[in-house]
């Protein structure tokens, strides 16, 4: 099995160049693979599956009739970056972060961006994400976000644009951790060889983060992840972080608010909780507070926060600044707060509330994806070259309905990379999701991050609850060594 009949198909190729030639750093990848012979190269890939079921690396798909569990598919042709595209992304995703920290902060105490009308005050407040009781909050530290997941996508142009930013509960960093275990073994000698920068350090570099939100009193902090429970989606991510940094793996049954903090069950009593790093949603952390029927928060939780006597990562409220309309304005929040020009762009977008906008988006649907400001997962999407003349009625109906709804966007060509298909390789669409930690002292930038693969032949639609799988990402130095001295014993 060989690259050899291999076609770029006109799309901007990770590991090819336009000529069908391996790009920087990817001949020697290309070399192994060459050199492999076909059964070898599926035996890997399948012993490669085998070892991700033996570990339980599964997602959930809620209403799936068929089985709530799955597999997360993994393909082992990495994708590779090169690292002085990296370093400019790195830079860019720090500036992003930095940018919306400050924005989050702003909306809820002093509003000068609104008082300035930056942003249409009208566009915050109807955010499905903006928190009413977030107002006049100070968190620990100042950090609002303090883990985020930006997904990226390179167009044909060969530029890299951020798609949306996930600044609630951003999942998918365990299998970036295990896909990486995997390829180590997978091809350790093409791995040491093109000096791949290393994953492995992020679950301690997220545990010293949430150690530093915990109060200033508490001598050794208590830090503990709070997941809703076996049927979420993530939940073999909140029990695998929960055991790379050592730490609890609690739901909401698990603790209490006594006397003003926030206590977890145990078998010898009470012990106290200074830091909780929560996968669950802002509605559900404190019935008191937000969802009064949530049976997974902890009453008097936010009362307990508010007094500085927990620290929660993410704060409640982050979720005001990942809104698909608020995203329109990113590069505005950017300039007015750093003053600056966004180093990573925007896809260019079209927001529908706009009269202009939405009379261009009606009337160029078929060329246009237009996007549900609240949904999430490729869901509420419409794809224009791929839709129905109903479907896109159907959406040009809602659109007029409710216009805040909705952004649109022109149709990218999203780059591809080689996947392996049965007896061969097909070139498979991707995009990227960095993974940031914020902190006082330092904003750190997972390298790579998780590469997500949309499967099926043609499709767009990356996400795992929709065909797609992953694959692992390698940051590498462009000296990479263009072959190795003996390619067949890597």
């Amino acid at each position: 099995m060989r690259f050899d009949n291999y076609q770029t198909d006109g799309f901007f190729d990770e590991m090819f160049d336009a000529q069908g030639g391996p790009r920087p750093g990817a001949n020697l990848v290309m070399e192994r693979i060459n050199a492999l012979p076909p059964e070898e190269l599926v035996r890997r890939q399948k012993a490669a599956e085998r070892a991700l079921l033996h570990l339980g690396i599964t997602f959930n798909v809620y209403g799936d009739s068929s089985g709530t569990e799955r597999i997360f598919p993994f393909d082992i042709v990495p994708r590779i970056v090169q690292g002085d595209e990296w370093a400019i992304m790195e830079k860019g995703l720090k500036q992003r972060v930095h940018a919306l920290n400050l924005f989050i902060h702003d909306v809820y105490n002093e509003q000068k961006i609104i008082k300035d009308k930056v942003i249409p005050e009208e566009l915050i407040y109807s955010a499905d994400g903006y928190r009413k009781a977030c107002v006049g909050l100070k968190p620990p530290k100042g950090i609002w976000c303090h883990i985020t997941g930006t997904d990226l996508v390179r167009h044909g142009d060969g530029n890299y644009y951020v798609l949306e930013d996930n600044l609630r509960c951003p999942s998918g960093v365990s299998y970036v951790l295990e896909n990486r275990a995997i390829m180590k073994r997978t091809f350790p000698m093409v791995f040491e060889a093109c000096s791949v920068q290393p994953v492995t350090d992020y679950p301690s570099r997220l545990f010293e983060l949430l150690q530093s939100l915990a109060p200033s009193i508490v001598g050794g902090p208590m830090v503990a992840v709070w997941t809703p429970g076996v049927y979420n989606s993530a939940y073999f991510e909140h029990s695998f972080l929960a055991q790379q940094m050592g730490v609890q793996l609690v739901e909401g049954r698990d603790l209490e608010v006594n006397r003003g903090r926030v206590m977890m069950r145990t078998t010898k009593g009470l012990e106290r909780v200074d830091v909780l790093y929560r996968r669950i949603d802002d509605d559900f952390i404190d019935p008191r507070v937000f969802r009064s029927d949530s049976m997974l928060g902890v009453p008097g939780l936010m009362a307990a926060y508010q007094a500085g006597n927990v620290a929660l990562a993410n704060a409640p409220g982050t979720g005001v600044a990942d809104d698909k309309a608020i995203y329109a304005y990113v590069p505005d929040i950017i300039r007015y707060y750093l003053d600056e020009e966004p180093i990573v762009r925007n896809v260019p977008t079209y927001a529908c509330w706009r009269d202009d906008d939405r009379r261009y988006v009606l009337e160029n649907l078929e060329n246009l994806v237009v996007k549900a400001v609240n949904e999430s997962g490729g869901y509420g999407m419409l794809v224009g070259p791929h839709s129905t003349a109903a479907e896109r009625e159907e959406f040009a109906r809602r659109i007029i309905a409710k216009p805040r709804n909705y952004i649109a966007q022109p149709t990218l060509s999203l780059s591809r990379v080689p996947v392996l298909t049965d007896d061969h390789f097909e070139g498979r669409h991707v995009d990227l999701r960095p993974y940031i930690l914020y902190g006082t002292d330092e904003t750190f930038v997972l390298p790579g991050g998780l590469t997500r693969v949309a499967l099926k032949k043609g499709s767009l639609v990356v996400n795992s609850s929709q065909g797609g799988g992953s694959k692992d990402t390698w940051v590498i130095d462009s000296s990479c060594p263009p072959t190795l001295s003996d390619p067949s014993a890597a």
